[in-house]
């Protein structure tokens, strides 16, 4: 079976490895196409496993007035990338024995004669043009506006779901969701839909907490990886905290001065990155869905910062905050020690976790295809 995860951040590739791991667990013979940073992670991860190179939709966030419209503009290519993986899918397909494909966002991976599983938490897909507003209450209640291109948007994303053969959501479902109406939107797509639960690499430990420990985890696209990393560590030159620094670069050698005794590290393997999280005391890290998933499965409460013009980040920092499970700062004029000291005055809680949803779906996919064969 193969799984491909998207190259857009980290996110897409540290959610996978779970889904590797039960895979591998339940004995299937597990095949990985990725490119870039992503395919470098999973390979550090996974060295026993194949992999395949991939073409990369490459997404970057640019600056000024196209940075909210910068995925919108980008359609046109994305289309075009899609009918690449697809015709790629098609060459892997005739040269390997496949009977599962689980595409972690990518549209172009589904095949009429494969079982083929897509994998979001985006749903509802966010233009950034008609922000989501109503991020209070239940998931599943109708934002108050939705704007033409969210609607188009929607449409086009539900065609391309529609050609798989289901669809897994990494969120619960219910008042405990991660994703709020991300993952909950009015209308569902035409194909079969399942929770998978919080997909998470981590797993918490009884480690003793460090006092005045701070953790800064980037990631994300360019280049608004770079500029968060720029402002917080001018600001760190005064900081007397015990700060770790992870820049989210797996297979880069080079790496920033360290200052005033900060340690900064371009990537650090799960075990020692689950050490760090769970030690730490103060956490900073943007809004992405995947390490919003691995902060709560860590049972950790965390600064988010969204990244400028990313309306999911938005969305999801907000409804977090509504929610009283994460403190949320904008990346424009953010002061260190004020949000540090926003942050400990706030009284955060975290929502449940639910167990077993990832084991019981992959269970049942391998029941379906060793039945059909």
């Amino acid at each position: 079976m193969l799984l491909a995860p998207l190259d857009w951040g980290l996110g897409h590739a540290t959610r996978c490895i779970p889904i590797i791991n039960e895979l591998i667990a339940q004995g299937a013979r597990v095949l990985v196409a990725a490119s870039g940073t992503q395919k470098t992670l999973l390979e550090l991860e996974f060295p026993g496993l194949e992999f395949f190179n991939i073409p990369g939709y490459e997404i970057r966030y640019k600056k000024g007035f196209l940075l909210k419209w910068a995925l919108v503009l980008r359609i046109p290519y994305i289309l075009r990338q899609i009918r690449r993986e697809h015709a790629w899918l098609e060459h892997r397909m005739a040269e390997h024995h496949i009977d599962l494909v689980i595409s972690d966002n990518r549209y172009g991976l589904y095949h009429k004669k494969t079982l083929c599983v897509f994998i979001t938490h985006q749903l509802f897909i966010q233009s950034g043009t008609g922000f989501l507003n109503n991020t209070k209450g239940l998931p599943g209640t109708n934002p108050k506006k939705s704007k033409w291109a969210d609607r188009k948007i929607l449409k086009w994303n539900y065609r391309f779901i529609s050609k798989f053969s289901e669809c897994w959501i990494p969120d619960q479902d219910g008042i405990f969701s991660l994703a709020g109406i991300l993952s909950h939107p009015p209308v569902l797509p035409p194909v079969p839909m399942k929770f998978i639960g919080i997909l998470s690499r981590f797993k918490p430990e009884e480690l003793p907490l460090e006092k005045n420990s701070l953790l800064i985890l980037l990631s994300g696209p360019e280049p608004q990886r770079t500029q968060l990393e720029d402002i917080i560590c001018r600001q760190l030159e005064g900081t007397v905290l015990k700060t770790v620094v992870v820049r989210g670069l797996p297979g880069t050698d080079s790496a920033p001065p360290a200052v005033n005794g900060v340690r900064i590290f371009n990537h650090l393997p799960a075990d020692k990155l689950n050490e760090v999280i769970q030690s730490s005391e103060f956490i900073i890290a943007r809004s992405g869905y995947s390490t919003i998933m691995d902060l709560v499965k860590m049972k950790k409460n965390a600064i988010l910062i969204p990244t400028p013009g990313q309306a999911e980040q938005e969305y999801l920092g907000h409804y977090l905050e509504e929610k009283g499970w994460m403190f949320t700062v904008s990346q424009k004029g953010f002061n260190l020690g004020k949000a540090l000291q926003d942050f400990q005055q706030r009284n955060l809680k975290l929502p449940e976790v639910q167990g077993e949803l990832l084991r019981v779906t992959i269970q049942d996919v391998l029941t379906r295809i060793k039945n059909n064969m």
